[in-house]
């Protein structure tokens, strides 16, 4: 069964990035998206440059690790199309000797709990629509790791066994469970965030490599991924640039 209602995609982590991207996205195909994000100024402006193009966008303030305001946030969908779990992101590079609990506490509760809360809250509106899709946007670091990455590693590695096992748990419904892995992509904010701002460490994550992926290219993989026919469930997909074997094996030009 497809109906209008099921054509509703809600984007977490929307103000930027991937997120935002991938709202653009799935907007060019034809869904209502629902934009969230914890920045409200960010996804309203998003929102109405959407409407603008002629494209049905919402505006939701929502912080993902808020349950009781995810459960409020769910009561406005009775039926449900695409639920993208992209808010999420890393914080330091610091050996597991030096680690800060409290970023790994903080990456766990975004990446892990926060896909949790919002699946959870939105899987009932998914399975009535009778054609729904829950999207894990995880990340090479959730099927591998590498020296200072422990912590972010330890949260996609939950965020890949959440979206595994609830692919598991409720096949036979009408929901599919894709995981888009992506590897090294080039944002504005994503670096920046790990290193609390700090410009000259962010840059040197990217540098050398000629083309890393871009926030589109890996919304043009959600979307590929959202529109194939119902019957086809898209389980795994890993998408690194040309330029990175693994998470440790990168070609740097100098």
């Amino acid at each position: 069964m497809t109906s209008t209602a099921s054509r509703i995609a809600v984007v977490t982590g929307a103000s930027s990035g991937i997120g935002a991207a991938t709202a653009r996205q799935l907007a060019a195909a034809g869904h209502r998206v629902v934009l969230t994000a914890r920045r409200k100024d960010r996804i309203e402006a998003l929102a109405a440059e959407l409407t603008a193009a002629g494209h049905s966008a919402t505006a939701y303030a929502l912080d993902v690790t808020d349950r009781a305001a995810v459960d409020e946030f769910a009561t406005a969908f009775p039926t449900l199309g695409v639920l993208v779990n992209n808010a999420g992101g890393a914080l330091g590079l610091d050996p597991v000797a030096t680690g800060d609990p409290e970023d790994w506490r903080r990456m766990y509760e975004t990446n892990v709990l926060g896909t949790l809360h919002m699946t959870q809250a939105m899987l009932p509106a998914l399975t009535a629509s009778g054609d729904g899709t829950v999207v894990v946007v995880s990340s090479t670091a959730g099927h591998g790791t590498y020296e200072g990455g422990a912590g972010y590693a330890a949260a996609k590695h939950g965020a890949h066994v959440l979206a595994e096992t609830l692919r598991l748990e409720i096949v036979g419904t009408p929901v599919r469970v894709i995981e888009v892995a992506p590897g090294m992509v080039k944002t504005d904010e994503f670096a920046l965030t790990r290193f609390a701002g700090d410009e000259t460490k962010a840059a040197k994550v990217y540098e050398g490599v000629a083309e890393p992926l871009t926030a589109e290219d890996v919304a043009e993989t959600i979307t590929w991924a959202v529109t194939r026919p119902s019957h086809v469930n898209i389980d795994l997909l890993v998408v690194r640039p040309r330029a990175q074997a693994s998470n440790t094996k990168v070609h740097r030009e100098r």
